[in-house]
């Protein structure tokens, strides 16, 4: 059987530093070896750093919309050529969608792999108390191995000293780093969190990774952080979303999907993308802010993930020849699908409707009008989790749905017509999310695709019929 070495990197709370941390020991074990980085929870933005530290897609693990087996099926794929898996936790160790249990928390993510735990506490202005502190987390769940402590915010080598001394007697597990107060590099925000990576690198003369690593590797001893790690088995997957169905299937030929990736839309889950080739499907990723619709005139469907399309909203409203051309493919029923900030790039308009984070009141750019209504910015802040189905309005069939609402905008639709009603979460219009027109669907959720892979699979096969004629 196939093994692999681990650790889960988690913190005491959120803000405990440990982001940057993750960051500064993958891109320091990525030097040794092929790491393969995980992210707790459904997030974009942290997993663009993790994966420009170790030049491989981060995948995101969450047990609150994924079953054990599809988390198995995740970690199994993506590290099946790694030698070292990291994973980095989402706010503190037990946080979770379920205050009694481990359901969408690290913690459960921990206990489903089997892996074990290195724990950053913020130790500012505590010394004997960070002892208790993590006396608490290991006494809560015995069944985790929380094998190592990081100290952060810490100032001076007397405070590393008192609270590492305690710890390490107290807890009996190794204070494998202290961080000093201040010397974590100030990462740009935005209102959904971080500026996703490869944006914010452009602005900087040094990689952003590079910056982290020089600040951090010298308060870590990555040697002892290494012995931490633990070797475990891979476990094959009773079923897997990634063996590629199309090879034995002589009757059906490949298509193409597009993928809008640019600096406007870059929110995508990399599974996406295995699980649309396993499907048959070639990719062809192409810019709706620098290049023309004629570079994907003969593709069978479009995809648009989200992004922040307002802060490019110039650019993508002088794109004339992509936004026609799209109008038009819609009108012809090619099939598209879209999420977040997808949909406000098909609306009928871009409207900010108060100064807000560099956006001024008043501004107005026209979009793709293939989604009739306006698109509002600010609008109430939404992070929630989405479960939900797709209705009979759906043009890609009925399906169960999971995944996450991200936003800050919304939607004044024109005869909406809804093709999701949701179980939980919000959508466009309270329990309802997924406007239809023609063939296309664009909503607020980002739909996790291995969770609702029939969706997908149903999209791919509704691109299919324009290939009908070649069918041997």
């Amino acid at each position: 059987m196939r093994t692999i070495r681990t650790l889960l990197i988690a913190g005491d709370r959120s803000g405990s530093g440990k982001t940057s941390i993750s960051i500064s020991i993958a891109a320091a074990l990525a030097k040794k070896y092929a790491v393969q980085t995980f992210k707790v929870g459904m997030d974009y933005i942290d997993p663009s750093y993790l994966t420009a530290a170790t030049a491989r897609p981060c995948r995101n693990l969450d047990s609150f919309i994924m079953t054990e087996e599809q988390i198995a099926d995740i970690f199994s794929h993506a590290t099946k050529d790694a030698d070292f898996a990291l994973i980095e936790g989402v706010r503190g160790l037990y946080e979770g969608a379920d205050p009694i249990s481990d359901i969408g928390s690290t913690a459960g993510i921990a206990k489903i792999l089997n892996i074990p735990i290195i724990l950053v506490v913020n130790a500012r202005s505590i010394t004997r108390s960070a002892a208790a502190l993590v006396t608490g987390f290991q006494a809560f769940d015995p069944d985790l191995q929380i094998t190592g402590v990081i100290l952060n915010n810490v100032q001076g080598e007397r405070h590393i000293q008192k609270a590492k001394t305690a710890i390490e007697h107290f807890c009996n597990i190794p204070v494998l780093g202290a961080i000093p107060r201040n010397s974590v590099p100030e990462l740009t925000m935005r209102h959904l969190g971080l500026i996703p990576y490869t944006e914010a690198n452009r602005t900087n003369s040094t990689s952003i990774i590079t910056e982290l690593s020089e600040r951090f590797l010298p308060y870590l001893d990555i040697d002892k952080i290494e012995q931490c790690a633990h070797e475990i088995p891979i476990q094959t997957p009773s079923y897997s979303v990634f063996i590629p169905e199309m090879a034995e299937d002589k009757n059906k030929r490949q298509i193409t999907i597009a993928i809008a990736y640019d600096e406007a839309f870059n929110f995508y889950y990399p599974d996406l993308f295995d699980i649309l080739r396993c499907n048959g499907c070639n990719l062809l990723f192409f810019s709706p802010m620098h290049d023309t619709f004629e570079k994907v005139k003969d593709v069978d469907g479009f995809i648009f993930g989200g992004g922040y399309p307002e802060y490019y909203a110039t650019a993508l409203s002088e794109n004339k020849s992509m936004q026609k051309g799209l109008l038009a493919a819609a009108e012809a029923g090619i099939p598209i699908y879209a999420e977040c900030g997808g949909l406000v790039y098909l609306a009928s308009s871009l409207e900010i409707s108060e100064d807000f984070q560099g956006l001024l009141k008043g501004e107005k750019y026209a979009m793709c009008d293939i989604i009739h209504g306006a698109a509002i910015i600010p609008a109430r802040r939404i992070v929630r989790y989405i479960i939900g189905k797709t209705s009979e309005l759906c043009p890609f069939g009925e399906h169960s749905i999971y995944g996450h609402a991200f936003h800050y905008s919304d939607i004044e639709p024109v005869e909406p017509k809804y093709g999701i009603e949701l179980e939980r979460g919000v959508g466009i219009d309270g329990l309802y999310d997924g406007l239809v027109t023609n063939s296309v669907m664009a909503g607020y959720a980002h739909l996790h695709p291995v969770p609702s892979i029939s969706f997908f699979k149903n999209f791919v096969e509704d691109c299919r019929p324009r290939h009908a004629s070649c069918v041997d």
